[in-house]
């Protein structure tokens, strides 16, 4: 089986001071989004593959994984583990910024120690760490091969994700390119949730008000399954290229194989929450310093480099 390489940047060296010593014992709670489409399934797998890996290796250390289908559950979820699970560590991935900023902060409030994963809270002081792939990268990275692949110039439409502080990131870094190209025409940016169904949904509505679309930024493989299936009903032609984003492995199989509207995709894996999950670990039962912020950089995958991140036993 190969593994995705991970390259870790640590842009600050400490985190900050509170919880940076060593546990007796380390209860460690682990807060995620329900599998409700194939990256979060991809988090979930890891985040519990991780757990046994953990308590194995640390016999003082126990983990809880709790999972959540909608930010209010999360933030019960997040008060019962402190309140019932008595945990002094928690590492969570937020179902959305905004709703669970204000749980977290309350949790920290008690003495725990908090690392928080992919989708920023609005508040960061509501955390002791943060770890994240690159998003002003993940976005940079898809516009700027999106606007040489189609000469500089066209029609392009784009799909966002949930509402939340990663996904402000991406459009921005992902606009930001594009206002250097004057010739292509963002038509419009409508949030697909991250999910295939309301991606489908979504390009319905493009295709149906917009005769020429040249290019879609779909801004994760999920929603890149709907944009597909709803360009392939409506029969159109004009669409020459489809990014989506996350380096699933059906979709890089895609690039892998030359699809005719899939030729290159961004890296953003949902093993993030295990090398979060391993960092926060080590630092609580050793007492080692955390960085601050951990960022793991957007890679472009493209057919020369596709088979090096091609996981064909990965469930997402």
């Amino acid at each position: 089986m190969k593994f995705i390489p991970r390259i870790v940047i640590a842009l600050a060296a400490l985190a900050a001071g509170t919880g940076a010593f060593a546990q007796d014992k380390v209860v460690m709670g682990v807060s995620i989004p329900a599998a409700t489409h194939g990256w979060a399934g991809g988090v979930v797998y890891w985040a519990n593959r991780t757990k046994a890996e953990l308590e194995k290796a640390h016999p003082g250390l126990q983990v809880i994984v709790k999972t959540a289908g909608s930010a209010s559950e999360q933030a019960n979820q997040v008060q019962d583990l402190q309140t019932v699970n008595k945990i002094n560590t928690l590492v969570i991935l937020p179902f959305e910024s905004a709703p669970l900023t204000q749980p977290v902060a309350q949790v920290k409030s008690k003495g725990v120690y908090v690392t928080v994963v992919d989708r920023g809270l609005t508040d960061t002081s509501a955390q002791n760490a943060y770890v994240a792939g690159d998003n002003p990268g993940f976005g940079k990275v898809a516009a700027e091969y999106m606007a040489k692949a189609m000469g500089g110039k066209g029609n392009v439409v784009i799909l966002r994700g949930i509402p939340t502080v990663i996904d402000n990131q991406r459009v921005d870094a992902f606009n930001a390119v594009m206002k250097t190209h004057p010739d292509i025409k963002v038509l419009d940016a409508k949030h697909g949730n991250w999910n295939r169904d309301d991606a489908f949904k979504v390009m319905q509505d493009y295709l149906t008000r917009f005769k020429q679309i040249d290019a879609v930024w779909a801004s994760d493989d999920d929603m890149a399954v709907g944009v597909q299936k709803a360009i392939e009903q409506a029969r159109r032609s004009d669409v020459k290229l489809v990014i989506g984003g996350a380096g699933s492995k059906d979709y890089i199989k895609k690039v892998m194989d030359g699809d005719k509207i899939v030729s290159a995709d961004v890296t953003y894996s949902p093993s993030m929450i295990a090398d979060a999950m391993k960092m926060t670990a080590e630092a609580r039962v050793k007492g080692a310093a955390m960085p601050a912020t951990t960022i793991i950089p957007s890679v472009l995958i493209t057919k020369d480099n596709a088979a090096k991140y091609y996981v064909p036993d990965s469930p997402f």
